[in-house]
């Protein structure tokens, strides 16, 4: 498609520029995949000559190494001992000899039968104890923590490659500085290094060996938990599961076609929903809190303080309680349909109705959200510069151009990051449906205990809380990354605040 200058954009009208870039949107859609994939490529390139220059270093270390380095090939840190570099050389050591004891007397059993996940499940046997029989039960291998340990192992495994890699490189970096009759680096600046300039790496240790085992360390056991038969059926230590390859992910394209919930349909339909979910949480209480702040804000109204107090009030009130109240107040048998009876009329079937506790839920969402977009936009309203309104009134600008041509840019692009990240955090939103509808109204013809009103995480949780079907539950928490990572790196790339920032300089 033939791309416009400025000069034959602006003789477009209204409607030509519209679908000028709505095409020039999706024209672009194929260059946009071809540059992840060249970046994808790229990074994947950037990878492979890492590792191959980490091969190539190991083995040029080795051969033009004195016999202290190449000692250090098996007994890390001895090269920085001989070398009177004592605390490097025995923090190097104490790690080895930690990894040697804890592969032999824990993790090594593990290691061994991450394979097959276990082969001998606990069974019952009737023993003789002083002449009585007793059932007891014997437990042998346990899945859950052969997977477990043995990713926690192959964590350490690659901890240990690098640092034994390290301990390599830090004998190379010495033998050069000896070679150039320079000073090494004694135990007593080391000593001082960890509290002056390297003291970020002293404080960031712990958190980082946190972070690895807290929360690295369960992603990728959720990961393979997907390609496994864990379930209610396959409770260690009880019962053994184990791998099934691309089992349960075949499920999301297989349709009963004789009746019946399935899991592809039920993933499809509370996909779509999350997505309309996503949509309507952000954007109504996007625009419905910008108007708000902007009334608040006008000239003339009195009692600005109040009004933003009462609508923080609705807010700092905990949505474990506000929520669960709201619930109670729309039930068949609440003081909603209390009243609307009491009037005449016909009970509404807000939570019942699947069409009804979906507008219900987005509506009592505006009224969680509008106080926190109210706040936000109220700081970048004010910082709004008043030339511009008053240059626009005196080129004759109406209200509502005034809005389209200098708020609603401006709060773009200072909110466009706020917006994707609401977005996503949407798609995640547990709390509202979870304490509002639970996910119902249920329906047999959907997998799992699913509701209508349930987002991928609410039907997460069902499948994992109540159904225990931790396999597919972790297909669907897969899912849910990729989706919320693929929106998120399209629209990261379309906002204004990453496209215009020249405009707003």
């Amino acid at each position: 498609m033939k791309r416009l200058d400025s000069l034959e954009y602006l003789r477009l009208n209204k409607w030509q520029r519209f679908v000028y870039k709505i095409t020039l949107f999706f024209v672009s859609i194929p260059g946009f995949f071809k540059n992840v994939g060249i970046k994808i490529g790229l990074f994947f390139k950037k990878i492979g000559l890492g590792i191959a220059n980490f091969f190539k270093n190991i083995v040029l270390y080795f051969i033009h190494g004195d016999w202290k380095t190449k000692v250090s090939y098996v007994v890390m840190g001895f090269g920085s001992i001989a070398r009177g570099q004592w605390l490097r050389g025995l923090l190097f050591l104490a790690l080895e000899v930690v990894f040697i004891l804890y592969i032999v007397f824990f993790g090594g059993q593990y290691l061994a039968q991450l394979g097959t996940l276990g082969t001998k499940a606990a069974v019952i046997e009737t023993v003789v104890i002083g002449g009585i029989e007793v059932t007891v039960t014997k437990y042998y291998d346990n899945s859950f923590k052969i997977l477990l340990y043995g990713v926690l192992s192959i964590f350490f495994i690659i901890a240990i490659l690098y640092t034994w890699y390290l301990n390599i490189k830090q004998n190379h970096i010495s033998e050069q500085i000896i070679k150039e009759r320079k000073k090494l680096v004694s135990t007593k600046d080391d000593l001082r290094a960890l509290v002056d300039e390297d003291f970020y790496k002293t404080m960031l240790s712990l958190p980082a060996i946190g972070i690895t085992v807290f929360t690295i360390l369960p992603i990728v056991f959720m990961v393979l938990v997907a390609f496994t038969n864990f379930d209610k059926n396959h409770q260690p230590p009880q019962n053994l599961f184990g791998w099934v390859g691309l089992t349960n992910f075949n499920q999301l394209f297989t349709w009963n076609t004789g009746g019946g919930a399935s899991f592809g349909g039920t993933f499809g339909e509370i996909l779509l929903w999350t997505l309309i979910w996503a949509f309507f949480a952000t954007f109504t209480n996007y625009f419905l809190g910008m108007m708000v702040a902007m009334l608040i804000n006008k000239k003339g109204i009195r009692l600005k303080k109040l009004w933003r107090t009462i609508l923080v009030f609705s807010i700092a009130i905990p949505q474990f309680i506000s929520l669960l109240y709201v619930s109670k107040m729309f039930s068949a048998d609440g003081f909603i349909n209390g009243l609307i009876m009491n009037m005449g009329g016909q009970r509404i079937p807000f939570w019942t109705n699947q069409w009804y506790a979906r507008v219900t839920v987005i509506i009592i969402n505006i009224w969680i959200g509008i106080p926190y977009l109210m706040l936000i936009t109220t700081g970048i309203l004010m910082n709004i510069p008043a030339d511009l309104y008053e240059s626009a009134k005196i080129d004759g600008a109406s209200p509502a151009q005034q809005y389209f041509k200098i708020t609603l840019p401006y709060m773009l692009f200072i909110t466009g990051p706020y917006l994707l990240t609401s977005f996503t955090g949407n798609m995640n939103n547990f709390n509202v449906i979870f304490l509002l509808t639970g996910g119902g109204p249920t329906d047999i013809n959907l997998y799992g205990g699913a509701g209508h009103t349930d987002l991928l995480i609410t039907w997460l949780y069902s499948l994992t809380v109540d159904d225990t079907n931790y396999k597919l539950a972790a297909v669907i928490g897969i899912l849910i990354f990729i989706v919320v990572a693929l929106l998120s790196t399209i629209v990261y790339n379309v906002i204004p605040s990453t496209k215009n920032e020249e405009d707003f300089q």
